[in-house]
């Protein structure tokens, strides 16, 4: 219980405020890092103020280092204030300020906490060259019923250099404007009222005083409070309506012209004072002589202190009702001259006016009235010492001064003396806290004596000043008047210390014993760090030891601590110590401290903790009733109670009842109360369930015997009276405290009824023992399924406590009892689904026995020996398990399909298919939406990356018994490790399909799968793979509708923005791009955008056919099965899907195209291509937009330079295309590269001439470039196959011609053979010419066999009509040939 320094707010931005207040500090970025390191140094209480003695120090460093703390200290160097109620904090610089109000937010450790954020910023300068000198917050007090004594909002009062006083709302409002005196303000302070401790003490008005060089201001808190209401409400209504003239009512003030002083730079207003006679005497023995008279009752005074020079300390008195006036008539004949609500403050100090009219102001100055002089009474002389700064005590007794010979003086007030100096605090800061003692903390003592009426007196008050050295960093707080220190914090060199001094204004005597807002009476803002603390001081702290008890207790349990911490413990000689210990304590409250330490540790023993607390118990009892501390009386018995509850518990578990007895099935059955088909299920499910579920629930390492700490268990209990209560815990910690009591039991292995018994006599009730026994059942899921005679001991235990809760006498049939709620609750929330579901069976079981024994009383009452046949009671308990039963049998199925695996790893499984699958439980079903279920099986899919046709083999393996075809063609392909594992996983689906018809419906849960695997792309976009099993997916959906409802919603939602990123990317770099500019752009390698491109080029495809085949087809039917018609939570996909508007067919097909020619680029690296160029205006512009809004497209005539350009692209990919055609069929020797069979995703030709349909292109021009490529290329037979297609063959034939002639040109003159020659010399000679024309270079393959050439020329014989100019050639050419071959 010693000093504490408590962070109690953080400041969101205030490295914005320093650059906005310190513009010429911007570049100092280093600074908060070079404060941060300063403020961890220790203080350096020595080598204070001596600086380095080696002088030869580098200039550059030292500047460096001086603009670091320069940009750390820029706090010193401003005008701060905080309002006390800490709602609002100024900090003010030259003609800037910023206000900062507090926020709630949450940290990064996700608490919430208090963040001061900048809530205005702006120059506050009216007339030129005028800087802020001074700034209080003064919160005003409500004047609403409802919220009496509270804070209704903060006004801001800046002083100015120019002698202006200003009043500002929170929002940087102006409200009033006074020009007191033309002096600078040098300081400005408040008072507010408080409640006179005792009746001897004065009560004070509040009020605000204003100090200027030679002059001081107060002004009447009362009139103030009103004014700056009337100004809020003035302009609030001005700016609603504009010009309501409402005068303000006049400020009170007084202003005394301070004499026969020096300098003045700071002041305090004590109040007014009443001197006893003697003083009355002194003082007017002093001014008038030994002859003066005095007048029967003291004169009230005003007492006003100041410090600066010549004298060092000034004590100032104004008589009470003498010659000077209340200031008020001249304010009344200004408020007469006001003409509008915002009126021109030309002519009086009142100058309320808005920001924007501030420029028109006229630069006359107001009139100012002249002060009342007032002569120094007395001081404390000291010529060479300067005051600095003087802060008065909250019980207006004390003050403390600082002054420029790094001293801090303690003031007694009353007297005029300074009673105490502390030296070495250069540049301190001061500030005091007073702290109001508690009575409930007080000693209980036999008092013999007491000054008061009453055993404890009133409370006593502690003052204690606190001094901040900013040169050593240092924070002290001193007892005073003559008291030690009593804390010290190191908390850097850059702080500041804001102590207000004053509370709330406008309360009075009445108001202010309500509520009282927290207030902060000290706060310390560090601009490094950027906290706000505030210091905690004990009230014990200003106690003497001599007078203390609580040092001497303190000191008790400091050596009570020591001795339970000691390295070795002889248990006996500990257990006397502690005892004599605990007895020596006074106080209450530390016997309390004491006791809960020897409670909480560890190493003593359960008897010897019994024992000490026992002998406090008997001791407390021996005293007098009077005296006896109740709380702590009462804690003792409690701690005792609980004790004793934990030597019976373990006691019991101790004494094992060991039953090896094993169940037999048919038992179980008939205490399940299930057939034997019922039970064979059960235990297959269960099987099924302990099979796959490896990773069987959340196992907590506990001892073996399932003991518990006394320490854990008095911590996790809580004792009242009658009633045990546990606290809030953790679910292992709570699971734990359940195995304490039931561990045993369950497992058969000693008394349920007994440790139930003993439970209920210590006052658990039945409802918390439910929930821990189940909390321990559901939690040991794994010994439980493998330990059958659990489920006996649950029954019995089941049975036990609803006896115990008397539910058969208080149960109607046909309402829900409130105890299986409970228990079903459980159940429903429990993610292990094996434990939940056998004891929900036992649950229905005791349930239907009660149900059916209520019955037969009430039946037997009816018919008396009638024959009947056996017969079930119906209940609405029963109705509701049954519900649960298949559920949770649900639940279970599925939970077991989603923790099934194929046999063995796939070795390129991506990251996020090895993450585990959550657990489900009922609850999280019931939750999830409709297709929440339908979503987990996705999830499961897309971690096992199961393929489409896999999933419909379990449907229709439920269709048809016997085994349809494809399963073995799927299972062969698997590999025999995988094939016992898909076959497990066929009858898991299986299973799950019979259990949710309509939830995993084939369409439903494809559509599911679908959008599974596009978020995960969208997540890890370099996994093409999981796009491409996206759209397969997509296309296994069935049903039309929801096929283009789910490829609209993927398009708009993942594809359309990359894809926009791309076509802008490949247009702009005019080619296929390199992985660098599409992982940059895009967000993807360049192999994954080519397939990227390609599945956006299918689904567009794809949501083309569902838009044709949903005219002929209806709507689908959603259902859900009965037991999940309760489901809530999201919209389903497939009702989203269908909710998706039809889209514009044509606007599909274009972007369809461009899609197509993208893939095009990337996928054959085409280059000097600009995608986008080869569509018009019309047609960019509508790429991209929402494809179910209807576009203004292309229509008519093409520009012939876009179909050239088009015509040039699509040769191009044709050239490109077949290029690819040969490198396959050339590389096909190797079976690695043939795999790189670029063409085997597409028939590309066919694509192409479809491009060119769409592009307005002569398709006969792209087949027979297409054809006359092949041939090019020496693919004869797929050239052969493509003439087909061709329309006008006798274009194709010629230019097949020129072909032929380049490949014979090549075999008779580039190879120069002795045959070749002889035959050259025998052809007719225009043939020769005609082959020497021929330039065989243009040939891509010359190396084509001279049989395969004669065959072409065949074809070119064929299609070329005899009239063709070019058909002599072509005879003599197969005359050529044949003489080649």
């Amino acid at each position: 219980m010693a000093c504490a320094l408590v962070p109690f707010c953080t400041f969101q931005d205030l490295e914005s405020a320093r650059v906005f207040l310190c513009p010429h500090l911007r570049q100092g970025g280093a600074s908060a890092a070079g404060g941060a390191k300063e403020s961890s140094k220790p203080a350096n209480w020595e080598d204070d103020d001596w600086g380095a003695w080696d002088e030869g120090g580098q200039e550059e460093e030292e500047e460096e280092s001086a603009s670091k703390t320069q940009a750390s200290s820029w706090l010193q160097d401003c005008v701060v204030s905080l309002s006390p109620t800490n709602d609002l904090m100024v900090i003010a610089r030259e003609q800037k300020a910023v206000f900062f109000v507090p926020k709630w937010k949450h940290s990064e450790k996700g608490k919430e906490e208090m963040q001061y954020a900048i809530g205005w910023s702006g120059s506050l300068n009216v007339e030129e060259g005028e800087c802020v000198s001074s700034a209080l917050c003064i919160p005003l007090a409500s004047q609403k019923r409802s919220s009496t004594g509270r804070p209704d909002w903060t006004c801001i009062v800046v002083g100015f250099t120019s002698g202006y006083v200003r009043f500002y709302t929170e929002n940087g409002v102006l409200l009033l404007a006074q020009l007191l005196n033309e002096d600078p303000v040098l300081q400005l302070k408040c008072r507010t009222y408080e409640i006179p401790r005792h009746p001897g003490v004065t009560e004070q008005n509040e009020e605000m005083s204003i100090l200027y060089p030679s002059a001081v201001v107060t002004i009447d808190g009362f009139s103030l409070f009103q004014s700056l209401r009337a100004c809020r409400n003035q302009v609030a209504r001005a700016a609603a309506s504009g010009n309501e003239n409402v005068q303000p009512p006049p400020l009170a003030y007084k202003k005394w012209g301070l004499q026969d002083v020096d300098t003045i730079v700071d002041h305090v207003s004590v109040g007014i004072m009443t001197l006893t006679t003697f003083d009355q005497m002194k003082t007017a023995s002093n001014i008038g002589g030994y002859n003066a008279t005095i007048k029967n009752s003291p004169p009230a005074m005003s007492q006003y202190i100041t410090v600066g020079s010549n004298p060092f300390t000034g004590f100032f008195y104004a008589l009470e009702g003498s010659s000077q006036p209340l200031l008020s008539h001249v304010a009344l004949a200004v408020a007469s001259k006001l003409t509008s609500a915002l009126f021109n403050a030309a002519s009086g100090w009142l100058g309320w006016k808005h920001k924007q009219e501030e420029e028109s102001i006229q630069k006359q100055k107001p009139k100012v009235e002249p002060a009342t002089p007032l002569s120094v009474r007395f001081g404390i002389p000291d010529s060479r010492r300067h005051g600095e700064k003087i802060c008065l005590s909250p019980c207006n007794t004390l003050a403390a001064v600082t002054d420029d010979f790094g001293r801090v003086l303690l003031l007694d007030v009353a007297r005029g003396l300074a009673i105490r100096m502390w030296k070495g605090y250069r540049d301190a800061q001061v500030g005091w806290i007073q702290i109001v003692e508690d009575l409930h903390e007080r000693e209980v003592e036999k008092m013999d004596f007491s000054p008061v009426g009453s055993s404890q007196g009133p409370s006593r008050v502690a003052q204690f000043l606190v001094i901040y050295a900013p040169r050593r960093g240092i924070l002290e707080v001193w007892s005073t008047q003559q008291g030690p220190r009593v804390g010290a914090f190191n908390v850097g060199k850059h702080c500041r210390l804001l102590y207000p001094g004053y509370k709330i204004m406008g309360l009075n005597n009445v108001t202010s014993q309500g509520w009282q807002p927290q207030t902060y009476q000290i706060c310390l803002v560090d601009p490094v760090s950027g906290t706000v603390k505030t210091v905690h001081v004990p009230f014990h702290l200003a106690l003497s030891d001599k007078k203390s008890e609580r040092a001497k207790d303190m000191h008790l349990v400091k050596k009570l601590t020591a001795l339970l911490k000691a390295k070795t413990l002889n248990l006996d000689v500990v257990e006397m110590e502690v005892k004599e210990l605990i007895l020596d304590i006074k106080y209450p409250a530390t016997k309390k401290q004491a006791l809960e330490s020897i409670l909480a540790n560890e190493r003593l023993p359960l008897s010897s903790l019994t024992t000490i607390t026992q002998t406090l118990m008997d001791t407390l009892k021996n005293q007098e009733g009077e005296c006896v501390d109740e709380g702590l009386r009462q804690f003792c018995a409690n701690k005792l109670k609980l004790l004793q509850l934990h030597e019976s518990v373990s006691k019991i578990n101790c004494l094992a009842t060991q039953s090896d007895m094993v169940p037999s099935d048919n038992d179980l059955a008939k205490l399940l109360r299930l057939d034997e088909k019922e039970f064979a299920r059960l235990q297959m499910l269960l099987e099924n369930y302990k099979l796959q579920d490896t990773q069987l629930s959340v196992h907590f390492a506990e001892d073996k015997d399932q003991v518990l700490p006394v320490k854990t268990f008095l911590e996790h209990l809580e004792c009242e009276e009658d009633t045990i209560e546990v606290k809030k815990l953790e679910e292992r910690e709570y699971v734990a405290l359940g195995s304490f009591f039931f561990w045993k039991c369950l497992h058969g292995e000693s008394s349920t009824e007994e440790m139930c018994n003993i439970l209920v006599s210590a006052g658990f009730s039945s409802q918390r023992l439910l929930s821990l026994l189940l909390s321990v059942w559901l939690s040991k899921e794994k010994d439980i399924l493998h330990r059958t005679q659990s489920i006996c001991c649950l029954h019995a235990a089941l049975s036990l406590l609803s006896k115990m809760t008397a539910i058969d006498e208080s149960w109607d049939s046909q309402s829900v009892s409130p105890w299986w709620q409970q228990m079903r609750t459980a159940c429903v929330q429990s993610v292990n689904n094996g434990a939940a579901l056998l004891s929900a069976h036992v649950g229905h079981s005791v349930t239907a026995q009660i149900t059916d024994s209520i019955a037969e009383k009430k039946f037997s009452q009816i018919t008396v020996g009638a024959d009947t046949d056996p017969w079930e009671a119906l209940s609405l308990d029963t109705e509701y398990w049954r519900l649960l039963l298949k559920q949770l049998e649900d639940c279970l199925i599925l939970q077991t399909l989603l923790h099934s695996k194929v046999g063995k790893k796939r070795s390129l499984a991506s990251s996020a298919q090895t993450e585990p699958l959550g657990r489900l439980s009922v609850k999280k079903l019931l939750e999830g939406g409709k297709g929440g279920i339908a979503d987990s099986v996705a999830k499961w899919v897309f971690k096992q990356d199961l393929s489409p046709p896999l999933l419909q083999l379990g449907w229709k393996k439920e269709d048809s018994e016997e085994e349809p075809p494809e399963t073995g063609s799927i299972l062969l392909a698997a590999g025999e490790e995988d094939q016992t594992g898909l076959e497990t996983i066929l009858e898991l689906l299986l299973l799950a399909y019979q259990q949710f018809p309509c939830s995993l419906e084939l369409g439903v849960l494809h559509a599911h799968c679908c959008w599974e695997y596009v978020v995960q792309w969208n997540k890890y976009p370099e996994e093409a793979h999981f796009l491409t099993r996206s759209i397969d997916h997509l296309r296994c959906i069935d049903n039309a509708h929801v096929q283009h409802g789910i490829a609209l919603m993927m398009w708009n939602t993942f594809i359309v923005k990359r894809l926009s990123a791309a076509t802008y990317l490949m247009d702009k770099v005019g080619k296929a791009p390199k992985d660098r500019l599409c992982r940059r752009d895009i967000g993807m390698s360049d192999t994954a955008v080519t397939s990227f491109l390609g599945s956006c080029s299918d689904l567009l495809q794809t949501l083309l056919e569902a838009d044709v085949r949903s005219d002929e087809m209806s709507l689908p039917v959603l259902d859900t099965e009965d037991a999940w018609a309760s489901v809530e939570g999201q919209i389903s996909l497939v009702e989203l899907a269908l909710e998706q508007k039809h889209i514009h067919y044509p606007l599909v097909e274009h972007q369809s195209v461009l899609c197509t020619v993208l893939y095009g680029i990337m996928k054959f690296s085409l280059k000097s291509v600009k995608p986008l160029s080869l569509f018009d205006s019309k047609g960019k512009n509508a790429f991209f937009k929402d494809l179910t809004s209807i576009q203004l497209l292309p229509s008519g005539d093409v520009d012939p330079s876009l179909l050239s350009a088009r015509h040039q692209f699509l040769t191009k990919l044709l050239t490109a295309v077949v290029q690819a055609q040969y490198s396959s069929q050339k590389s096909r020797g190797s079976p690695e590269e043939s795999v790189v069979l670029l063409v085997k995703d597409r028939d590309w030709p066919a694509l192409t001439v479809d491009l060119a349909q769409h592009l307005q292109v002569n398709e006969d021009v792209v087949r027979r470039h297409y054809v006359c490529e092949l041939y090019n290329y020496g693919l004869d037979h797929l050239g052969e196959e493509a003439i087909l297609q061709v329309h006008d063959k006798e274009v194709l034939a010629s230019q097949l011609l020129v072909l032929t002639g380049q490949r014979l040109a090549y075999a008779l003159l580039h190879t120069q053979t002795k045959e070749g020659m002889e035959l050259l010399a025998r052809l007719p000679p225009t043939l020769c010419t005609w082959l020497k024309a021929m330039d065989p270079q243009d040939l891509k393959n010359v190396e084509v066999p001279i049989a395969t050439t004669a065959k072409l020329v065949d074809k070119v014989i064929e299609h070329l009509p005899e009239n063709h100019g070019q058909y002599s050639v072509a005879l003599n050419l197969i005359e050529a040939v044949e003489a080649m071959s």
